[in-house]
């Protein structure tokens, strides 16, 4: 039988013995914490400056850095001043300015029609998914595309197209297509289309700002020939380019892109390949269906393979997949919609809209597979056509005030949510009086669940 002295050291003993395993799991916890946000921190410099060894094709090969310095410094053509670029949608990071540069830029002294003042904010690193190589002599030799080119943009804080990042935000000034034209080579893209240089340009001056066809390289079809929605034709050979989607509040959500081509990781992969032109692995045997992808079939674009050490993409995706899901969706601003007729337009969406059964809050999309047919939403097939699914997501509402330029779907036919609420209407006859109609749009313009940087 213990004595009371021997049962205090038991008990002094039993209490060390504890804080031990508290302190040995709260050091596992502090741990786990740091190495979850240097994942996320990793993540972001992935997404914002990482071009995977894309800069051997949009300059090696398509020699995109030679049209962007033009002739005066060393290149092809006129150049590619700031105003240029901000025309085209390309955006400048206010936080890699130095002060100097924004005083000077305050008082006018600097020439934003000048080619080389780009290639200065090229070597800050302030062009917003854009990143120079260059020569010792201060020319470029080559130039690469980050993730942050489509899926960022800026506040305008400092000025229209220049201002502090907005990860995530989809950039729908963007205008892909005239980038991408101004390539003094284009012949990749005419080998791989079987086209010439007339026709590539042809498509991609289609695109228009806020688009880019992802699946062009894989079936080649760059026209839809008929736009049809609720049963009537609403347009004849558009472009087969869809809205960039914005990169936030994707946690919960199982299938991305706008027709359901697999999860934000596989997606990740995709882009990096076939889309930046990056280096690395890729596996999706769907691909080699050559009746729905006769030019990735042909060209074995669903077994990308690469040596290890030439690998500049797989060991990044968890990092990436990690600043993805961290990136919440901004809360609207206060006086961009009215709270109690989006009051009024929360118990429609729930109730007799019946919106809620397929954009499940809090989600706003469906928990699992979360696909439909084209007949179920009431639109044609062309885009749907292009995926291994034949189907149209559920797109998350959230963060719908960040996207509103180019429309609505995936190819902008709706103008505005209202012609997207009066579309549901219609295919389901759902009866809704204009009022009712205004106070969803106000609802669907509230969603959010962060506050704005």
């Amino acid at each position: 039988m213990l004595n009371q002295k021997t049962f205090h050291k038991s008990l002094i003993y039993l209490g060390a013995f504890l804080l031990i395993l508290v302190l040995l799991g709260a050091a596992g916890m502090q741990a786990r914490a740091s190495q979850s946000a240097n994942l996320i921190a990793d993540g972001q410099q992935i997404f914002r400056f990482d071009t995977f060894g894309d800069e051997d094709f949009w300059g090696a090969q398509l020699m995109l850095h030679k049209a962007i310095e033009g002739e005066q410094l060393g290149g092809i053509g006129p150049g590619v001043s700031p105003v240029t670029a901000l025309s085209v949608g390309l955006k400048v990071d206010v936080k890699a300015l130095p002060d100097s540069l924004k005083r000077q830029i305050r008082r006018r002294k600097v020439d934003l029609n000048d080619p080389a003042v780009t290639l200065a904010l090229l070597k800050l690193d302030a062009v917003v998914g854009v990143k120079g190589f260059f020569n010792e002599n201060g020319s470029l030799s080559s130039i690469g595309i980050t993730c942050a080119l489509c899926h960022s943009t800026v506040d305008d804080s400092f000025a229209p197209g220049i201002g502090h990042r907005l990860d995530g935000w989809a950039n729908r000034d963007l205008n892909v297509g005239a980038i991408v034209a101004l390539s003094p080579d284009l012949s990749p893209f005419e080998t791989l289309l079987g086209v010439d240089r007339a026709t590539v340009l042809e498509v991609l001056n289609s695109w228009g700002p806020g688009k880019f066809d992802a699946e062009l390289a894989l079936d080649g079809k760059a026209f839809n020939p008929e736009q049809v929605t609720d049963g009537v034709v609403t347009g004849t050979n558009v472009s087969g380019a869809t809205l960039l989607p914005p990169a936030f509040g994707l946690a919960g959500v199982n299938l991305h892109t706008w027709t359901g081509w697999g999860s934000i990781p596989y997606w990740n992969a995709f882009v990096a390949i076939h889309a930046m032109h990056g280096k690395g692995n890729f596996y999706d045997p769907r691909l080699d269906n050559a009746a729905q992808f006769p030019i990735a079939a042909a060209n074995n674009f669903g077994h990308i393979q690469t040596p290890e050490d030439e690998d500049l993409i797989t060991s990044k995706l968890p990092a990436l997949h990690a600043y993805q899901l961290s990136l919440l969706v901004p809360l609207p601003p206060a006086d961009s919609f009215d709270p109690a007729a989006a009051a009024r337009g929360d118990a429609l969406f729930e109730g007799k809209a019946n919106c809620a059964s397929c954009h499940i809050p809090p989600l706003y999309t469906e928990p699992g597979w979360n696909l439909h047919t084209p007949a179920e939403i009431g639109i044609d097939s062309f885009q749907a056509d292009r995926s291994p699914d034949l189907m149209y997501r559920t797109s998350p509402l959230k963060g719908l005030w960040t996207h509103t330029k180019g429309g609505f779907y995936h190819d902008g036919r709706f103008a505005t949510l209202l012609d997207v609420v009066n579309h549901y209407d219609t295919h389901f006859g759902l009866g809704l009086t204009d009022a009712e109609k205004s106070d969803l749009v106000e609802y669907l313009k509230s969603l959010g669940d962060a506050a704005m940087p």
